[in-house]
C-alpha cells in the first residue's frame, strides 16, 4: 500500500527533524523527572541513623537505569513516528523510515543529556559531586582498615594521630592498592607510626598495617566491580531503548497511517496489529 502526501508540491523530507527533535526533547523530560524520583527513592532507603535498606537500593537502581531509558524512549519514538511528514512510499519503506526516525530519537536524546551533562551550570555540580563521590568512596574503603589499625591499648602511652597524618596513612593504602603492593619505604613508614601512635609491638603493628592494606584491597576491588557492573546496566538500558524507539516509532507512524486516535485504554493497546 503507497502513502501519499497531502500536497504533491511539497518536497519530502528523508528526515524530518522537527519530528525527531520533538521526540528527544519529551524523552529527556520524562527521563529527568523519573531518575530524580528514583535518586529520591533510593535515597530514602538508605540512612546512617534509621535502619538502612542499602540491597534493596541497589536493586531499584539496576532496575531503575534500565526501566527509565526504556519507558522514555518508547515515548519518545511514538511521538517521531507519529509527527513525521509522510509521503509517497512503500508500507514497507514507510516502516524503516519511521524506525530510523525512532533511532535518532534515541541518538539526539543521547546527545542532549551528555551536551546538559557538560554544560557550565551543571559541571560544577557534577565535579562537586563527583569529589563528595570520591571522597566518600575512600572513606568507605579504608575506614574499617584504620579503626583496626589505630586501636590502642587501653594502659599504653601513646601520641594520637592528628586527623592530616590519618589522611595520609589513608592516601598510602590507597595508593598501594592500586599499585597491586605496598613499598618498602611506606610499609616502614606505616609500621613505625602505628607502633608509635597505639603503643604496641612493632610485630604486631606489622601484622595491623597487612591486615589493613588487605581489606583495602578488598574494599577498592568491591568499588571497581560496582562501577562496572553499573556501567554495563547503564549501557544495556541505552541499547534495549534504541530497540524501543524503533518500535514505537514504527507503531506512531502506523496509527498515522491509519488515523488512529491516540488514547490511553489498555483495550486499544492490546487490538494493535
Amino acid at each position: 500500500m503507497a502513502i501519499e502526501v497531502a500536497d504533491a508540491a511539497v518536497k519530502p523530507r528523508y528526515v524530518d527533524w522537527a519530528a525527531v527533535i520533538a521526540g528527544a526533547v519529551l524523552a529527556a523530560a520524562i527521563s529527568f523527572v523519573l531518575f530524580t524520583a528514583g535518586a529520591a527513592i533510593g535515597l530514602s532507603l538508605v540512612s546512617a541513623r534509621e535502619e538502612s535498606h542499602g540491597t534493596l537500593a541497589a536493586y531499584l537502581a539496576a532496575f531503575w537505569a534500565i526501566a527509565v531509558p526504556i519507558g522514555s524512549l518508547l515515548a519518545g519514538g511514538y511521538v517521531a513516528g507519529r509527527m513525521r511528514a509522510a509521503w509517497t512510499e512503500s508500507e514497507i519503506e514507510g516502516d524503516f523510515r519511521d524506525g530510523v526516525h525512532g533511532a535518532l530519537v534515541w541518538g539526539v536524546s543521547i546527545l542532549l543529556g551528555a551536551m546538559l551533562a557538560s554544560s557550565a551550570a551543571s559541571t560544577a555540580g557534577h565535579v562537586t559531586a563527583s569529589v563528595a563521590s570520591g571522597a566518600a568512596n575512600t572513606t568507605a574503603a579504608v575506614a574499617p582498615a584504620m579503626g583496626s589499625l589505630l586501636q590502642t591499648q587501653p594502659d599504653a602511652n601513646r601520641s594520637a594521630l592528628s586527623a592530616e597524618q590519618q589522611s595520609q596513612l589513608s592516601a598510602i593504602f590507597l595508593r598501594s592498592a592500586r599499585k597491586g603492593s605496598i613499598s618498602d619505604s611506606d610499609r616502614a613508614y606505616l609500621n613505625s607510626t602505628v607502633a608509635q601512635a597505639t603503643g604496641i609491638p612493632p610485630a604486631e603493628a606489622e601484622k595491623r598495617v597487612a591486615d589493613a592494606y588487605n581489606a583495602t584491597v578488598e574494599a577498592v576491588e568491591t568499588t571497581r566491580k560496582a562501577t562496572v557492573a553499573a556501567g554495563l546496566i547503564t549501557a544495556t538500558g541505552l541499547l534495549i531503548g534504541l530497540v524501543a524507539a524503533w518500535y514505537a516509532a514504527q507503531r506512531g507512524g502506523n496509527h498515522r497511517d491509519t488515523n488512529r486516535p491516540a488514547r490511553f485504554s489498555t483495550n486499544r493497546v492490546s487490538s494493535l496489529p
